[in-house]
């Protein structure tokens, strides 16, 4: 995973510092890689330390995994996005120390509700059964208005649960922005990219599937949307 990725995935952990530093490193890859730890530093008028617990904060071990990283940036050329491809990227994804805040989250709820539009509505009933089997009061809806009403009478400890393959699509954002209103806790799944939704949501996590389209039909592959709701629904059960 690129660090432009990277940044995107742990953003609920960095700082308006930590949000420079990265930018400045996106800008200059080529001389970030050959610069030391040092050199940056003071180019940035910072500390060591500062950039060091950044890069921990990015998934690396330190600065010097991060610029081995961002030299193969400079070096490779994007891989093909293929099946394997995202299903790969979607596991790079997957936040565990985020999963499992999500998971206890829900435990800590009173009731959780599901809503997705399209093709995204059997993985809402699919995960609904999942946070059942986990001892969960679970809904899941395939109509707007049952989706509305259940918000309107919702609770504020209550968690609202929604997935999307854009993040853009009106329905969804609709029931998102009344449940923000009421107070209720928000998780989003959606492709990994700046969205709406993603922006909205209290608890965000993502899955990698670019759009897809042939004869006016979205045929983008939904196997790494089941592969991110198993991996979360594992971290679910074992939560206490």
């Amino acid at each position: 995973m690129n660090i432009k990725d990277r940044a995107h995935k742990y953003e609920y952990k960095l700082n308006d510092t930590d949000d420079q530093i990265i930018e400045y490193i996106l800008a200059n890859k080529s001389t970030v890689v050959e610069t030391s730890i040092q050199t940056l530093a003071k180019n940035l008028y910072t500390v060591p330390n500062t950039i060091t617990r950044l890069s921990r904060k990015l998934g690396y071990d330190g600065f010097s995994q991060l610029k081995n990283s961002l030299k193969e940036e400079v070096i490779k050329e994007e891989q093909p996005e293929t099946e394997i491809y995202n299903i790969k990227k979607t596991l790079e994804l997957l936040d565990e120390e985020l999963l499992v805040s999500m998971a206890k989250k829900i435990k800590q709820s009173g009731h959780v509700y599901l809503f997705g539009v399209g093709d995204t509505a059997p993985f809402c009933e699919i995960m609904s059964t999942h946070f059942k089997i986990g001892g969960m009061n679970s809904e899941f809806f395939l109509h707007r208005h049952d989706a509305v009403y259940a918000i309107n009478h919702a609770k504020n400890q209550d968690v609202l649960f929604l997935i999307s393959m854009s993040g853009e699509t009106e329905q969804i954002l609709e029931i998102a922005r009344l449940a923000k209103e009421k107070g209720i806790t928000i998780i989003s799944l959606t492709h990994f990219s700046s969205n709406t939704l993603e922006k909205m949501a209290d608890y965000r996590f993502f899955f990698y599937s670019p759009k897809r389209m042939l004869e006016n039909y979205n045929i983008s592959d939904k196997t790494p949307v089941m592969l991110a709701l198993q991996q979360f629904s594992n971290i679910f059960w074992e939560t206490t």
